[in-house]
């Protein structure tokens, strides 16, 4: 099958490889769109991401039909259209044409959208979807989100503003991504531009001159060091990039912060398989019942090394504009 592979220098290329077989428990998915994420240019750059490259076929999400299953499968039938966050738990990455994975990952494609839309969900909805439930905010709490225009954040607003929160500050870069957040529903105050000057002092005013009860860091890096620095004594700072500096960690640790890590990988090192097929089973209802709404999404082409290179060069440059980037596999 065709495939853009990973060779034994580490670089990228077209090439083809066995098509999988399906174990006892898996389904065999042909693979009709798939996503990008940052993780699939950092596991080719940084030592810590390059640890979980289980196949030289990377990327981690898809949308496709089950064209085959193992003989202890229940729960699908052939022809069922499907999409999962397959990460590091199937016979190989999604920048293919077939892909095996365990039954229990898998989720059923909500009726109402496209594979497009589908394969654009599982890693940011999965990721939002964690720290929503992990942080189980209330009415009183500020939160602060940081680069809120991203996949993630996207999903993270829409989630809270379904359920009724509201209290929320986010920082963008461009007067584009702040219409893309007053289209969602939050109001001009909220939405703070990370380019201005004075950055701490605009989103502290934002939060009635207060500090953050949670900073959720979509960003890492300098914003850390700013998120660190809004958050209240003992405060809630989320960790979602793995990015933070030895000054924010410093700041955080004479705040007596508490630091919560999100990780949708360590459910797959568990074997906590049914995490997965939940979390997106909760989405699609979501979804289905027109809670939410699905991520805006690019299609950066069809599968093919030019089409990969592509989309990680835009991941890395932040040209993103609030899409999600994918892949067409026809």
């Amino acid at each position: 099958m065709k495939a853009v592979i990973l060779n034994e220098n580490f670089q990228l290329e077209d090439g083809f490889t066995e098509k999988p077989q399906p174990k006892s428990d898996e389904v065999l998915i042909q693979i009709k769109t798939s996503g990008f994420n940052p993780i699939d240019y950092q596991m080719l750059e940084n030592e810590l991401e390059r640890k979980l490259i289980s196949s030289p076929i990377l990327g981690r999400e898809l949308s496709g039909i089950i064209v085959d299953k193992g003989n202890d499968v229940t729960q699908f039938n052939i022809g069922d259209e499907v999409f999962c966050g397959s990460g590091s738990m199937g016979s190989n990455g999604t920048y293919t044409e077939f892909i095996a994975v365990p039954e229990t990952i898998v989720a059923l494609k909500p009726k109402n959208i496209s594979f497009e839309q589908a394969a654009a969900i599982p890693s940011v909805g999965m990721t939002a979807l964690q720290i929503f439930n992990r942080l189980e905010i209330n009415q009183n709490d500020s939160v602060l989100i940081t680069g809120a225009t991203g996949g993630v954040g996207s999903f993270l607003i829409k989630l809270s503003l379904a359920n009724d929160f509201s209290n929320i500050t986010a920082t963008v870069g461009t007067e584009e991504n702040r219409n893309l957040l007053l289209n969602m529903g939050l109001k001009s105050h909220q939405i703070i531009n990370y380019k201005n000057e004075n950055l701490v002092e605009n989103i502290l005013s934002a939060n009635n001159s207060q500090f953050f009860d949670v900073g959720v860091d979509l960003v890492g890096n300098y914003m850390s060091e700013i998120t660190a620095e809004v958050l209240k004594i003992n405060g809630i700072y989320v960790d979602v990039t793995a990015l933070t500096t030895k000054e924010s960690r410093e700041t955080l640790f004479n705040k007596g912060s508490i630091i919560m890590n999100i990780s949708n990988y360590a459910y797959g090192m568990t074997k906590n398989y049914p995490y997965y097929k939940n979390s997106l089973n909760e989405i699609s209802r979501l979804i289905e019942n027109q809670i939410i709404t699905p991520p805006n999404y690019k299609i950066v082409g069809s599968l093919s090394l030019e089409t990969v290179l592509k989309a990680h060069s835009i991941l890395k440059n932040n040209q993103t504009q609030g899409n999600k980037l994918i892949m067409t596999h026809e």
